[in-house]
């Protein structure tokens, strides 16, 4: 919870702040100044990092020689404050190459550890503390890959052909197979040398100088245009580099959600004005993007989102927008369609939610609860029952029950027929610095 505190209330204030430029949508984190102390490197005089990984909670630490920076924000600190042995043991005051290990195997030992190389030794750290056993030469744990390498980073299957991890040395990229720990070595000569490697958001970057390439992790094809881009525009704050903005920490009695979901994968999206949030699971952290780079076709915000099987319902004004929830998100054909043609109603939406295992959505229009059957033919509302409050900005079902958001505060419900059988408003509960990191 404090990794989503901590970055929920740049989110928010994005979005609350007046005036501010839409991040651009290589946009990689939320821009807070970088504060140079005296003694210490400062990131926006364009260093070329060492190494860029991940943690098991979602903090993403820069090496540079002997420093370290936590997060997209903030000032440099020594490294071995954070992973002592590095220096203690090996003395080098740097690393090759870093990575988090990813497994689909549930069981897993290593599943999240953060591995860094430093010539032919590796460490695995796990909750900022060394491994038992460690460090340990580069061959006991992967076989046939070089070392004194440039750069590593993760690739879960599905984005490559199994779980693996890059190695890059040069122009070489080897390509480790978790499993079978068989290794693969491909030549890309069209990609820069990559001095740090990073796995954001699905999307893989090539560091070398102070600029990042965006890449395909299995073909090393270059994914966009205009690359190089500047790492000081995108990875960080810098005055005269960043896309500016004066971002302040919005009290908690101004923060406001448009829409909240959780999709099939666990992947949660939290809506406010432009932005949207999306959190995969702990460990990879909160982000805010504009809706735009995901949906490109919906624009000026939502009205109310769901999820239902493997696809995301966006609600603008009377259309309805159906996605493919897998990356990159896909329209489904023939969409958008009309808040009648698609599920049998009209009218302004102010939030609908789809509960665990259930194929019905529950779609709030001012006072009333409307159900809509998503297995029948056409879509029609099923039931309409009062609600014991109106005005409902966002609202959301899991196991925990039903939670409504209406401006800065929430009401908990056990469960549909309670939320709709009740007489009296339940207490409201006030959304929290604790919640959201806001002001209280």
């Amino acid at each position: 919870m404090e990794l989503i505190s901590k970055t929920l209330f740049l989110c928010l204030a994005l979005t609350l702040a007046s005036g501010l430029p839409t991040p651009a949508d290589d946009h990689a984190g939320d821009h807070i100044d970088d504060h140079t102390h005296e003694g210490l490197p400062d990131r926006c005089e364009g260093l070329e990092f060492d190494a860029i990984t991940p943690d098991e909670k979602g903090n993403t630490f820069f090496f540079k020689g002997g420093h370290i920076w936590m997060g997209f924000q903030g000032p440099a600190h020594l490294s071995n404050e954070s992973f002592k042995e590095l220096d203690d043991i090996h003395h080098i005051g740097h690393v090759d190459a870093a990575f988090r290990m990813h497994s689909t195997d549930p069981n897993a030992e290593d599943h999240d550890h953060i591995y860094f190389f430093l010539d032919d030794k590796v460490f695995s750290y796990y909750n900022h503390t060394l491994e038992e056993g460690y460090p340990k030469a580069m061959h006991d744990d992967f076989p046939n890959v070089p070392d004194h390498l440039d750069s590593a980073v993760e690739c879960p299957k599905g984005e490559c052909p199994a779980d693996s991890v890059l190695f890059f040395k040069g122009h070489d990229v080897h390509v480790f197979d978790i499993a079978t720990k068989t290794v693969k070595t491909k030549t890309w000569d069209h990609l820069p040398v990559c001095t740090s490697a990073l796995r954001w958001q699905e999307q893989y970057y090539c560091f070398h100088g102070h600029h990042f390439t965006r890449f395909h992790p299995a073909t090393g094809e270059i994914s966009g245009r205009d690359y190089p881009k500047d790492a000081r525009r995108y990875f960080m704050k810098c005055a005269n580099f960043s896309h500016g903005g004066n971002y302040t920490i919005p009290k908690c009695s101004d923060v406001k959600l448009d829409a909240f979901t959780t999709d099939d994968a666990g992947k949660s999206y939290f809506f406010s004005g432009s932005i949207y949030m999306r959190l995969d699971t702990h460990r990879d952290g909160l982000h805010a993007f504009p809706i735009t780079r995901a949906w490109k076709e919906v624009e000026h915000g939502v009205d109310a989102v769901f999820s239902y099987t493997d696809k995301l319902y966006l609600i603008k004004d009377d259309q309805v927008y159906i996605y493919k929830t897998a990356a990159p998100y896909t329209l489904i054909e023939g969409y958008p369609k009309t808040l009648k043609e698609e599920l049998g109603i009209e009218g302004h939406v102010d939030a609908a939610f789809v509960c665990n295992a259930e194929h019905t959505v529950h779609i709030i229009q001012e006072q009333h609860l409307r159900d809509v059957d998503l297995t029948a033919t056409p879509r029609a509302v099923t039931q309409d029952r009062p609600l014991p409050l109106s005005g409902i900005d966002a609202a959301t079902c899991d196991s925990q029950g039903i939670k409504l958001y209406k401006g800065s505060q929430y009401y908990s419900f056990d469960s549909v027929m309670l939320m709709t059988a009740a007489k009296m408003i339940p207490e409201a509960h006030p959304i929290t610095n604790e919640q959201m990191g806001c002001k209280d």
